[in-house]
């Protein structure tokens, strides 16, 4: 219902405070949005994302218009990626007379993907944060992907006669970038450096190949993360990055884990 006509709605939130603290970041979480995310044609993929985003709020100030980065989704083309989400920050800042701001968007991601031998085809999904932040007049975008990979253990193999205890593993790789990098690059990687990648759907020769595959190619939780931190650190696009594996142990009760950052590319 409309106020009546000469009637006043205070402004409350833009009122002064006088504690004067500044606040870093306040805004809202966990709105949950369909989007289209990546692809390098500029299409992206359809999802369902779960945005967090905050603004810094002045001392003098007592509160933000949260009503706004509801209005920000509203209006914004609904495709993100690393080349647009700084687009995304601008108008937020802009719009809510912030200094800084920050976006977060975790989702499922999905490639389809062909077995190795016999060609079918499934998909299967990753876990991806797309992540903005402008600061100090400067933008910084983040990209973070969870792959699910395959990891056989060399002592394992080394010492038995027969087969070779092997696991699923969970790695994450984040990166701070200088130009845009795809999300599917990231997952590449990652499939890349394990003993074996993962489908969602395999027929008996793609098995037998996986199974093979990954024996021929044992990892210790160093060797990957070592061998993903190397790929990264060749890539002129990376300013810095996170790279971590929880091997989840088909012999132990608990995981083998490994880290590596580095705040700055070399």
């Amino acid at each position: 219902m409309n106020a009546p006509e000469g009637f006043f709605l205070p402004d409350t939130q833009a009122s002064h405070d006088h504690r004067n603290i500044f606040i870093n970041r306040v805004g809202v979480k966990s709105v949950t949005y369909p989007v289209r995310v990546g692809d390098e044609e500029g299409v992206g993929q359809p999802t369902i994302a779960r945005f967090d985003m905050t603004v810094s709020l002045p001392g003098h100030v007592k509160g933000t218009h949260m009503s706004r980065f509801l209005e920000i989704l509203e209006s914004f083309n609904g495709h993100y990626s690393a080349r647009t989400l700084p687009g995304l920050l601008e108008t937020m800042v802009k719009h809510l007379d912030a200094g800084e701001g920050r976006v977060d968007l975790h989702f499922p991601y999905f490639l389809r993907k062909a077995a190795p031998v016999s060609g079918v085809e499934s998909l299967l999904d990753y876990q991806v944060t797309l992540s903005g932040e402008f600061a100090a007049g400067a933008h910084q975008t983040a990209i973070r992907v969870t792959v699910p990979v395959t990891s056989l253990c060399p002592c394992s193999k080394a010492i038995s006669e027969y087969g070779a205890h092997n696991q699923r593993s969970h790695v994450t790789i984040e990166v701070r970038l200088r130009a845009p990098m795809e999300i599917r690059e990231l997952i590449r990687i990652a499939e890349r450096e394990a003993s074996c990648e993962l489908y969602g759907l395999l027929k008996r020769p793609d098995e037998k190949f996986v199974t093979e595959r990954a024996y021929d190619n044992p990892k210790f939780v160093e060797d990957l993360v070592r061998d993903i931190a190397a790929a990264l650190d060749a890539d002129d696009r990376v300013a810095g990055f996170l790279v971590e594996s929880e091997n989840f142990e088909s012999i132990h009760n608990h995981s083998a884990y490994a880290r590596i950052e580095r705040s700055t590319q070399h």
